[in-house]
């Protein structure tokens, strides 16, 4: 059982499991009901997302120095009760079943999702 750290609209892995879309904003143009056929997510879980004052920010991240003041400020947002609970949870769960998070950002290096990754793995989560 383990959690993966997923691009969303990536073809889905095998055991794979829920993949939960960890993003603002559902993806644009695309329905709802193809939301899961289209390898996005199964459920939409924004509470792990940067703010929307972050989000801007994040998208210009090109160069070491802004991503780590992005990172100081996503750290900050996840350190908040209710991330940090669901961040446990996530982390509890993938001691039980297969699951997936993920964002659409290329390069996960970039990406929030690596900051997730790294939170999960502190919490003691199976992470692929």
């Amino acid at each position: 059982m383990a959690i993966r750290i997923v691009r969303l609209g990536s073809p889905r892995g095998v055991n794979e499991g829920l993949r939960i879309g960890t993003v603002r904003r559902p993806p644009r143009g695309v329905h709802k009901e193809e939301f899961a056929s289209r390898d996005f997510y199964d459920v939409w879980f924004p509470n792990l997302s940067p703010s929307d004052g972050l989000l801007k920010e994040g998208l210009s991240v090109d160069d070491p120095q802004k991503w780590r003041a992005f990172k100081r400020r996503f750290l900050a947002e996840m350190k908040q009760h209710a991330a940090s609970k669901d961040l446990d949870l996530l982390a509890a769960l993938s001691h039980q079943t297969n699951l997936s998070i993920g964002c659409y950002c290329k390069d996960e290096n970039y990406c929030h999702r690596s900051i997730l990754r790294e939170l999960l793995l502190q919490r003691g989560a199976e992470v692929f």
